[in-house]
């Protein structure tokens, strides 16, 4: 499988519906376990080089850094706000269960440009603003300390 991009997990994508997005607490719980055992398959079926924590606010530019990027490299990108350590420390510890370093992004924006840039979403893409602040407000810059190989800030 070498030599191309394995896989970009976004947890939104297993809260859509036929009616579209539908959010609650407990899908959001399901979503994730979902994301993780994604992440446990693709790595368990090889051929992945590196997995990349695309993080930030939502609104940031994640989707869209992550579009850009080498359509030549075995990776398995990670796209979601993970704001906190303790967010990011499942996806890590699942890297290193199969010895795939880790690499973070952070998709760095002013809130106001976040927050902006979510208004011009559609419909059911458009993110509560309370979520959006409550991430800004909770969020830790990701560390090498976290185990991440590398760790780059993206200016957007």
């Amino acid at each position: 499988m070498s030599g191309i991009i394995i896989l970009v997990i976004d947890p939104d994508r297993f809260l859509e519906t036929e009616g579209g997005r539908v959010w609650t607490p407990e899908r959001n719980g399901e979503a994730w376990r979902l994301a993780h055992a994604a992440l446990e398959e693709a790595l368990a079926a090889g051929g992945v080089d590196r997995v990349v924590i695309v993080c930030g606010l939502q609104g940031a530019g994640k989707s869209s850094w992550i579009a850009h990027q080498d359509q030549d490299a075995a990776h398995v990108y990670v796209d979601a706000a993970l704001p906190g350590a303790r967010h990011r420390a499942p996806i890590v510890a699942i890297a290193r269960r199969y010895r795939v370093p880790v690499d973070a992004v952070w998709i760095r924006v002013p809130l106001v440009v976040a927050l902006e840039r979510n208004r011009q979403r559609q419909g059911d893409k458009i993110v509560p603003e309370t979520s959006i602040r409550s991430v800004d407000r909770l969020f830790e810059p990701p560390t090498r300390d976290e185990g991440f190989s590398v760790v780059r800030i993206v200016v957007a």
